[in-house]
């Protein structure tokens, strides 16, 4: 068999480490961007629930 079928995978993967070498700080940014959007959310969301109970316990004393 000729060596070009060999070469072209072990190429693709070096290439494929490199690759995500450099990507990989990235990745870690876009987690972090995804991790704040969801406790913002998870945040507003408990905080929404925290006041509808305060009004819902303020209009049960009137």
């Amino acid at each position: 068999m000729p060596n070009g079928l060999f070469e072209v995978p072990a190429v693709l993967l070096m290439r494929s480490v490199a690759v995500t070498a450099d990507v990989r700080p990235l990745i870690g940014v876009a987690a972090a961007v995804l991790a704040a959007i969801l406790a913002a959310y998870a945040s507003w969301h408990v905080t929404d629930r925290i006041m509808s109970w305060w009004q819902r316990a303020d209009q049960d004393e009137l």
